[in-house]
C-alpha cells in the first residue's frame, strides 16, 4: 500500500450527488477511482463500486435524490475508504426486513442492502419514516 498523509489533495472528501439515474454510475465510478488513488487492488476497486451502486440505485428509485460521500478513513492500524450514503426520502419503515436477502418493495431481487453489507468490512444504517436514510460503509485496505 502507497504510503498517505492527511495533507494529501487525494484524501480530500468527494461527494457525488444523486439526482438522475446516470448518476447512479457516476457515484460507482467516483468510488472506483478514489478507492484506485488510495491504494485498494483491482478486485476492491470493482467491490466498493459495486457497493456503491447499490445505496446510490436505492437512494435514486425510494427516495429521488441524495448524496453519497466518499473519504479516506483509518482506525488504529487500519486505512480504507468510508461512504455515506444520506438522503431525506421516505425512510425504511423495517430496517431488519429490509436487509433480509430477497425482500423488496420495489420489484427487485432485493439483494442490495443484504448484499452491500457482505461486500463491506462495516455496515451501519440508520433511518427514519418521513425523515430519511444514512447508511455509512467503510472496506479497510
Amino acid at each position: 500500500m502507497m504510503s498517505l498523509s492527511m495533507n494529501n489533495p487525494m484524501l480530500k472528501t468527494k461527494t457525488v450527488e444523486v439526482n438522475d439515474d446516470v448518476d447512479v454510475a457516476y457515484a460507482a465510478l467516483a468510488a472506483k477511482n478514489y478507492a484506485k488513488e488510495i491504494g485498494f487492488s483491482t478486485a476492491s476497486q470493482y467491490m466498493i463500486a459495486t457497493a456503491v451502486s447499490e445505496l446510490a440505485r436505492n437512494m435514486f428509485n425510494y427516495a429521488k435524490k441524495g448524496i453519497i460521500s466518499l473519504s479516506f478513513c483509518n482506525e488504529g492500524s487500519k486505512s480504507g475508504i468510508q461512504i455515506v450514503a444520506e438522503d431525506f426520502g421516505p425512510g425504511i419503515p423495517d430496517i431488519d426486513k429490509a436487509m433480509e436477502d430477497n425482500f423488496s418493495t420495489g420489484g427487485t431481487m432485493g439483494v442490495g442492502l443484504p448484499g452491500t453489507k457482505r461486500l463491506m468490512d462495516y455496515f451501519k444504517i440508520e433511518s427514519q419514516v418521513g425523515v430519511g436514510t444514512k447508511i455509512v460503509i467503510r472496506k479497510w485496505n
